[in-house]
């Protein structure tokens, strides 16, 4: 590549942070798309919501009507600050897209975040339809708008832990000598993917995984599985 050329365009959106204890944390920016369709979640919500509360206060006359108007100023205001803030970063929408709203350094949202973020949703909305929003949001490259420039904020997409894999049922055994780590991989790499196998394949390819192990081809798939619940120690 030439000296003054620009570098590559990276491979994925990932942001990646470091905490003061020095522990590489990395985030998934949530898209455009995926931010609308969690947005028009939460303005059904609301709308349901709203529409609700002025059915039953308006049976109150000029009364109902008065105190429906500052129930809808309170609740389009304050509706996703006390769900960010209250309930880790996520909204009804965001939680239902796996999504939630955190600092750029990867820690919960705060009082005067989320205020900040949501009270400048209004210039996104210029000059209709979230126009000015979406632009922003696609020539940024972790998809911020201007509350989150502001606020300092990021929306990102819960990452979920891994479980344990699911594995055939079979008594655990041990191994008859220390596997290395590749073979335990190999061990549970067959056991996970067994369910997608045919009857023959599986034989196959236990066959081969359980050569270094010395047993008869008949007994490689028990084998197998018997030392795959071992070593996650399923009992």
């Amino acid at each position: 590549m030439p000296r003054n050329a620009l570098p590559p365009p990276p491979l994925d959106t990932r942001y990646r942070i470091e905490t003061p204890e020095g522990i590489d944390l990395t985030l998934r920016p949530a898209g455009l798309v995926v931010r609308a369709l969690a947005f028009g979640v939460d303005l059904l919500i609301r709308g349901l919501l709203l529409g609700a509360l002025f059915a039953l206060l308006s049976a109150l006359g000029s009364f109902g009507i008065g105190l429906g108007a500052l129930l809808m100023f309170m609740v389009n205001w304050w509706y996703m600050v006390l769900f960010e803030v209250l309930n880790q970063g996520r909204s009804p929408g965001k939680a239902l897209l796996g999504l939630r709203v955190v600092q750029d350094d990867g820690t919960p949202i705060g009082w005067s975040a989320s205020l900040l973020r949501n009270l400048l949703r209004f210039v996104d909305l210029l000059p209709f339809g979230y126009f000015f929003g979406a632009l922003c949001s696609l020539q940024h490259p972790a998809f911020k708008r201007l509350g989150d420039l502001a606020a300092g904020t990021l929306v990102v997409y819960v990452d979920t832990p891994p479980g344990l894999p699911s594995l055939p049922e079979a008594d655990p055994i041990n191994p008859p000598f220390p596997l290395t780590l590749a073979e335990q991989h190999a061990v549970l790499a067959f056991a996970e993917r067994q369910h997608t196998l045919s009857g023959e394949r599986a034989a196959e390819l236990a066959a081969i995984v359980a050569q270094p192990l010395q047993v008869p081809a008949e007994q490689a798939v028990a084998t197998l599985n018997g030392i795959a619940r071992g070593l996650l120690g399923a009992r």
